[in-house]
């Protein structure tokens, strides 16, 4: 039998905060990852299918790859290393601001600067790889100091290919979609066609809260927080209900994000239930409780459910 599909994996890397859940996002066409303006919000790596003619691309959205200290730092740049070795083709996504000069004039990013970039293009010669450069956020840099970037980081014979982008805009990204079709090796479809993304309903749930905490307590609370999904009940109405518990380092944390009188939390399980129940199609009535957790990134059941590897 001739099989006249493709197939495969592509994986998104790069540093902290340079956009690898936004480009994803808009190249599968839904949300499968989240997105804030913090650095380190992906925590695992996150498959979103994209369609492109008659291939299909299984995304893995990274976290972000920084200089390890933690445990789970550990973990979480070994599970981007990994993602990027089993796959079919890898881009480095770039943040064009910081080889530029331009991102001098920025305020308030948190992100390391070309430092990670140089040790990602380190790693990738080390491994013989061939990546494809995605410089990001072009509508944020002059052209010829665009051009004169792409040019140095090409130079470092890293990279089969050189796309400029804006993941928020969508500019460029229909080129690094042909792009990845083109790299997919021949073989059936992975997922069925109208699959966004093979991340389990319950861990995405606990994402979108995530989120909804860290957009709204940004410069209140730090990233030692995670979220449960405990139950996860469907009704014969149709609607879904669903209970999860936020894990925080410290009493005071718990407080901040009750918020006074509960108001806070409220609002955060407002608008994760919101557009949880957009992304299932479904009703969804939500609870969230808040538990002192103080060495919860020292417990293996948690990794597990993060999808890390506590041993790294």
């Amino acid at each position: 039998m001739i099989i006249d599909t493709k197939a495969g994996f592509a994986a998104i890397i790069g540093a902290p905060n340079a956009g690898k859940s936004t480009l994803v996002n808009r190249l599968v066409g839904s949300k499968v990852s989240i997105v804030t303006h913090k650095v380190q919000t992906t925590r695992f790596p996150v498959r979103g299918v994209m369609m492109r003619g008659d291939a299909q691309v299984v995304l893995v959205d990274t976290p972000g790859i920084f200089a390890p200290k933690r445990r789970l730092d550990r973990a979480m740049v070994r599970s981007a290393w990994e993602g990027a070795g089993d796959a079919d083709a890898v881009v480095h996504l770039i943040d064009a601001r910081h080889w530029t000069g331009a991102f001098a004039q920025a305020v308030g990013q948190e992100y390391e600067g070309p430092e990670e970039d140089e040790a990602i293009i380190a790693r990738l010669r080390e491994l013989g790889a061939k990546a494809i450069l995605a410089l990001n956020k072009i509508d944020l840099v002059e052209r010829p100091a665009l051009l004169s970037a792409a040019k140095t980081l090409f130079d470092t014979g890293v990279y089969s290919d050189v796309v400029m982008i804006s993941g928020l805009k969508g500019d460029g990204v229909d080129q690094l979609a042909d792009l990845l079709g083109e790299r997919m090796p021949v073989g059936p479809f992975l997922f069925p066609e109208d699959q966004a993304a093979d991340i389990p309903v319950r861990l995405l749930a606990a994402e979108v809260t995530r989120e909804k905490l860290m957009l709204r307590l940004h410069q209140e609370i730090p990233y030692q927080l995670t979220v449960e999904t405990e139950t996860w009940e469907q009704h014969d109405n149709g609607s879904v209900k669903v209970e999860q518990m936020i894990h925080v380092s410290r009493e005071n944390h718990r407080s901040i994000v009750l918020g006074k009188g509960g108001q806070t939390i409220k609002e955060i399980g407002m608008a994760a239930r919101k557009e949880l129940a957009e992304i299932i199609g479904r009703p969804v009535h939500l609870f969230l409780r808040v538990k002192v957790s103080e060495r919860w990134q020292d417990n293996r059941e948690r990794y597990s459910a993060l999808g890390l590897d506590f041993d790294a």
